[in-house]
């Protein structure tokens, strides 16, 4: 689905990620592991055309993107949910689900609204609230909702379970490996390490911009050297 062949991104001067070379296939999880400030959020804002790619080829559906603005890049099928939720607060959350499928027709909206109040009921028993009012972890949802009404074929998920709490990690988990069982194709940059290992087909590991590691799921969840050699932490896997 997304394919990144010797793939440079930053800004400016500043050159955040050298030389990747990445693929994240339909119906898998990809996790994108490192320590803080090792590109990954900038790999995801690049993908999704806010962050310039500096060298190299951004292939999706076996098409370049490369040079294509963030709203014609969703309308191929690319979504982001990004770091921090970033939900409009004062609007509602059928509100914010709307602008996210700016790029549909109402039919298709529509049809995306349902799946998306299925994926996450909660967000259907708060569908007139403030999105402000939310929890946390119900903010979440709110943004893998508002991307999914896109439509997309590949979700770009940027820390997912950042400061919620245990019950609404395991819920956002849950909701991404049905994505996945229903052929979307996931990139997610998850700071909790363990819990991404655990959900993922495919992992690759930045460090200081350059991929360090990259392994299918088990053979990650199998390797004990990979979270202290790579990623710094001295619990085993």
């Amino acid at each position: 689905m997304l394919e990144l062949r010797g793939f440079a991104c930053g800004y400016g001067l500043v050159r955040a990620v050298e030389g990747l070379d990445l693929v994240a296939p339909p119906g898998a999880i990809t996790a994108l592991l490192g320590p803080n400030g090792a590109g990954k959020t900038s790999t995801l804002m690049a993908i999704a055309g806010h962050v310039e790619v500096q060298r190299g080829e951004v292939l999706f559906a076996g098409e370049s993107i490369k040079g294509l603005p963030p709203a014609e890049r969703t309308r191929r099928g690319i979504a982001l949910a990004p770091e921090g939720r970033r939900v409009f607060a004062d609007l509602s959350v059928a509100e914010n689900l709307v602008i996210g499928g700016y790029t549909r027709s109402a039919a298709d909206a529509h049809a995306a609204e349902a799946r998306v109040l299925a994926l996450f009921p909660r967000l259907a028993a708060r569908y007139r609230q403030r999105a402000g009012s939310l929890s946390g972890g119900e903010q979440q949802m709110l943004a893998i909702g508002r991307a999914l009404m896109a439509g997309p074929r590949l979700l770009l998920v940027d820390e997912l379970s950042l400061g919620l709490m245990p019950s609404m990690v395991e819920a956002c988990f849950a909701a991404l490996l049905e994505l996945k069982r229903q052929g979307c194709a996931v990139l997610l940059v998850e700071q909790n390490t363990h819990r991404a290992l655990a959900a993922a087909d495919r992992v690759a590991i930045l460090v200081s911009g350059r991929k360090a590691y990259e392994a299918d799921g088990e053979q990650a969840r199998g390797d004990p050297g990979v979270v202290d050699s790579f990623l710094g932490l001295k619990e085993a896997l």
